[in-house]
């Protein structure tokens, strides 16, 4: 299973904005006026960040443990789907032809689901996951 939250050290600088980082996504940063502002100009650099590994069909950490002072950060819900397509892909050595053939699509319709810039059917995504012998579940819980 994958989490799809990374956690973030958010500290406060000396003129009183709130910095975040991650130890897992070295080359995402931001900050923000205050912290429900840092966490939101997060969310975002999280998602670019993430977009642009799985358009370069880069590799996406694992996020660690959350440790002392982090807080877990969730991948948009808009492309969390598309990663864990994208992970189960990798992880079973399936490429897009194999996936588009298992499905009966054609090939460009597995672009598509991949594509972080197109906004396609959570369900096609679910049913590949089915494809590939895994379940996507979302879970809401209480805010740390």
């Amino acid at each position: 299973m994958f989490a799809f939250a990374y956690p973030a050290k958010f500290t406060t600088g000396s003129d009183g904005r709130v910095l975040v980082e991650y130890a897992d996504l070295p080359r995402v940063a931001t900050d923000g006026e205050d912290a429900r502002e840092a966490f939101e100009e997060e969310m975002d650099a999280l998602g670019s960040d993430l977009s642009i590994r799985l358009t370069l069909r880069e590799e996406i950490p694992p996020p660690s443990a959350v440790r002392r002072r982090h807080r877990l950060v969730p991948v948009p819900i808009w492309l969390a789907p598309k990663l864990a397509l994208y992970l189960a892909m990798r992880d079973q050595d399936v490429n897009n032809p194999e996936l588009a053939r298992r499905m009966g699509v054609h090939e460009r319709v597995v672009r598509r689901m991949l594509d972080p810039r197109h906004a396609g059917k959570v369900e096609k995504i679910q049913a590949a996951l089915a494809l590939l012998g895994k379940q996507m579940t979302l879970e809401v819980r209480d805010a740390a």
